[in-house]
């Protein structure tokens, strides 16, 4: 099965752009695989503002969360794995999702064995019916 988070993601940013309130992601920096502004880290972790009017080419994908944005006048691609997203939010009343950082599982499921072919045997089975 696909992880649900990045499902819960996509909808609870949808709803909040729906609703005219400003989303917020907190990511935690030190996740592998981050491209955050290092200027605006603080304790590990980093709240972006992904309004709509705020960023441009949002990609909220199944395996991480994409966009450009600007910080401190500097044009920055962000890249936040789904695993380093630790909530996203409504600025304006709080309203959203925390996510526990141990619950996101981005390994693929195990492959099912391919279930051996019945024995076929060479000499016809024959009947008599009568």
């Amino acid at each position: 099965m696909t992880p649900l988070k990045p499902y819960l993601i996509r909808a609870i940013y949808e709803w909040i752009v729906d609703n005219h309130f400003t989303p917020h992601l907190l990511v935690n920096a030190e996740y592998p695989g981050v491209e955050l502004p290092q200027d605006f880290i603080e304790n590990g972790r980093i709240v972006l503002n992904v309004r709509p009017q705020a960023i441009q080419g949002l990609s909220l994908g199944n395996d991480e969360v994409e966009f450009n944005a600007r910080f401190a006048g500097r044009a920055m691609r962000i890249i936040a794995p789904m695993g380093a997203v630790l909530a996203i939010y409504a600025k304006e009343n709080g309203k959203g999702m925390m996510f526990d950082p141990e619950d996101y599982d981005d390994t693929p499921p195990p492959t099912q064995p391919e279930p051996e072919a019945p024995k076929v045997s060479k000499r016809p089975q024959l009947r008599i019916v009568k």
